[in-house]
């Protein structure tokens, strides 16, 4: 079996055939979904998906682009339904951090702000983290580390190779491969991967963008998923049914919920 630990099947384009989405990925061998919450606006969506599907659950979070949406009261609603399973995705990402040095530093000290409530608001329910990092391995660990984040542990979404991150692997968190590991001008992540203590590697797709090799440029989806195992399995020198095991012991691990199913 294999646990798709990231995808989002509340978005628009799965809108038409999600029922088609997922029964592929169940042939596929994928047992498990978490749709990560992104967006308030779209949590009530994740919700309903999360019951229409009995192994689909959802988490309830403000990722860094959206964060003038951040509602406290609105995303306690969610996280305290028993399908909620993380806080996420939030954390931090200055890819398009504008020219103007003031400007940028108001956005950067808003979004540490709103992903130190995030993790603050995991310990208070004791739930995981999903986090998002991007163009901010410094910061994001100092934010993690000064706030806790350790207490409750989590997965950093979309892992990309950040050296200095892989010290977060001694205080509770895991590390989402996704399609880009796939990718011919991926040339640091394969190499960053056998770094990582094999019992912190969980599968994503981040459906339905990042679709792996040999299908870029079309809709990621779940399915998918078979092929970053594929690839983890010849990096790490594994068959593909112990990648797909080892992965899924992991997100049953991190994700507890998982385990019943």
């Amino acid at each position: 079996m294999i646990i798709d630990t990231h995808c989002h099947l509340d978005d628009p384009r799965f809108e038409e055939d999600l029922d088609e989405v997922v029964e592929r990925a169940r042939k596929s061998g994928v047992g498990a979904f978490l749709i990560p919450g992104a967006d308030p606006e779209t949590l009530c969506k994740a919700r309903e998906i999360s019951y229409r599907y009995p192994e689909v659950f959802f988490a309830a979070g403000v990722h860094p682009y959206d964060m003038q949406k951040y509602d406290e009261r609105l995303l306690y609603e969610f996280i305290n339904d028993p399908r909620c399973i993380a806080i996420g995705e939030c954390g931090l990402d200055y890819y398009r951090l504008p020219e103007d040095e003031k400007e940028a530093h108001e956005i950067v000290a808003r979004q540490k702000h709103i992903f130190s409530l995030q993790i603050e608001m995991a310990k208070k329910v004791k739930k995981p983290l999903i986090i998002h990092i991007r163009d901010a391995g410094s910061d994001s660990m100092q934010v993690i580390m000064d706030h806790g984040g350790s207490e409750v542990g989590g997965v950093l979404h979309c892992y990309n190779a950040d050296e200095q991150l892989l010290k977060l692997a001694e205080h509770g968190f895991y590390y989402g491969i996704g399609g880009v590991v796939t990718f011919k001008n991926a040339r640091k992540l394969p190499h960053v991967i056998l770094k990582i203590p094999k019992d912190r590697l969980v599968v994503e797709t981040d459906s339905p963008y990042l679709t792996p090799h040999p299908f870029r440029g079309k809709r990621n989806e779940p399915g998918f998923s078979v092929y970053i195992v594929e690839k983890l399995a010849d990096i790490l020198s594994m068959t593909y049914d112990d990648v797909a095991d080892l992965t899924t012991e992991n997100a049953k691990r991190l994700f507890k919920e998982f385990a019943t199913l």
